[in-house]
């Protein structure tokens, strides 16, 4: 149903050697946000974290990344 372009998500984790991604989803996706992390911890070996509130667009990162020590977020959403 979406193409949410996972092989990207992977080349952003290894180009940016992270070793700790959060990923945020929209409230839509967010049923196959576990898929995801699978998905990505398998292809990368990086520890993949799930934030679980809100995603209202691109400018909405959660300000709380900073104190997981993250080293990337992928954030996905809708597009038209």
């Amino acid at each position: 149903m979406y193409n949410l372009e996972l092989d990207k998500a992977v080349h952003e984790i290894e180009q940016n050697h992270a070793k700790r991604v959060l990923i945020q989803l929209a409230d839509g996706l967010k049923p196959r946000a576990r898929e995801i992390q699978e998905y990505l911890a398998e292809k990368t070996k990086a520890n993949i974290l799930i934030w679980g509130g809100s995603c209202f667009g691109a400018c909405d990162i959660p300000l709380e990344a900073k104190n997981l020590g993250v080293d990337l977020v992928i954030q996905w959403g809708h597009c038209l």
